[in-house]
């Protein structure tokens, strides 16, 4: 390719966050994001409200970006949008939408995979933050995911741990809605946690071989123990919330820990990078610096806004892919569940 400025324009709507970037080659120039607050009063997210009020939002925060970013859609490249996995009916809107504007502009569109874009997205060209070098291991923690990928190029991305059940994220919300905390509630353990001594009410790690991950145990345990003490005290939430968010966050990231020593251990890689709206947990953030010094490693940390689900992460792989001509036809399918 002899276009010196390949400008992108991404797209997300997985899940709940409607979101458009633009980037020109892999700098960010705009990366616009419209949440949606209804599903609070749910206690989680309803899909048929999601994909709603993806319809009302994506033109205005397509429109946005492009503004933003100081460019016409004229000037666009190609169009990048999220395949899956995620939501269905969220993704048929960004996945129709994207269709529609790349044959209006009879530019390239590119199918991208969520989860590999959460790692990928250490590549945008940010100041202060540095890139990767492959090989290197990825953690990607989300509500639907908890993976250890090795990373050995763009395109050629490994799954070697994952959660046998429920995701790292889940377990985070669950917790929070067993202490009567509103949704999300993920970052208000980690606020509170903050407060509290992490060794106060010890839990019990769950047994998986290998570097596979397990939560469902963890979550009955944390009923359980919440339920117990509640009878005998009926303000013991009250009284001891920090600690107990302390206590479930410590033993949450010591679950994290285990499984990274070992994928190092296992393949040699002392190069970390997290990905996922679960690596804005200022827990882990804190873990894996500490862990530069204690094991030697060269941890990689996003920045914070490319955590959460955000089309700027969509628009590095779209880049990455345009460069290699890897465009997909316009009848490629939205999935809510992907192969990796």
């Amino acid at each position: 390719m002899n276009i010196q400025n390949i400008y992108t324009l991404a797209i997300e709507s997985s899940c709940d966050d409607t979101s458009a970037a633009v980037l020109c080659n892999d700098k960010v120039l705009s990366n616009v994001v419209a949440r949606q607050t209804i599903h609070e009063e749910y206690g989680g997210v309803v899909p048929e409200l999601a994909s709603r009020a993806h319809q009302q939002n994506i033109v205005p925060v397509v429109d946005v970006a492009l503004k933003k970013a100081g460019i016409t859609k004229n000037q666009l490249n190609c169009i990048a949008f999220t395949q899956g996995p995620g939501l269905m009916g969220s993704l048929l809107v960004g996945g129709s939408f994207a269709k529609s504007m790349s044959m209006a502009l009879d530019i390239p569109l590119i199918a991208v995979n969520h989860m590999k874009a959460h790692i990928l997205a250490h590549f945008i060209d940010e100041e202060g933050f540095d890139k990767p070098t492959f090989p290197f291991l990825a953690l990607t923690i989300s509500g639907g995911h908890t993976q250890i990928v090795k990373v050995n190029s763009f395109f050629d991305l490994e799954i070697i741990g994952e959660t046998t059940d429920d995701a790292v994220g889940e377990a985070f919300d669950k917790s929070a809605k067993i202490l009567g905390l509103p949704y999300p509630g993920g970052p208000l353990v980690d606020k509170f946690a903050q407060e509290g001594n992490p060794k106060a009410f010890p839990f019990t790690k769950p047994k998986v071989d290998g570097l596979n991950f397990s939560f469902s145990g963890l979550k009955t345990q944390i009923l359980y123990f919440i339920q117990k003490n509640v009878a005998e005290n009926p303000n013991f939430i009250e009284e001891n919330k920090a600690d107990i968010c302390a206590s479930i966050q410590h033993t949450i990231i010591n679950i994290l820990m285990d499984k990274l020593k070992l994928a190092v251990a296992e393949t040699g890689i002392n190069q970390i990078a997290i990905g996922g709206g679960v690596s804005a947990n200022s827990g882990i953030r804190t873990t894996l610096k500490e862990a530069e010094k204690k094991y030697g490693w060269k941890s990689y940390i996003p920045k914070f806004e490319y955590t959460t689900d955000n089309a700027a992460m969509i628009g590095i792989v779209g880049y990455h892919n345009f460069l290699e001509q890897n465009f997909s036809d316009a009848d490629v399918v939205s999935k809510a569940r992907i192969e990796f």
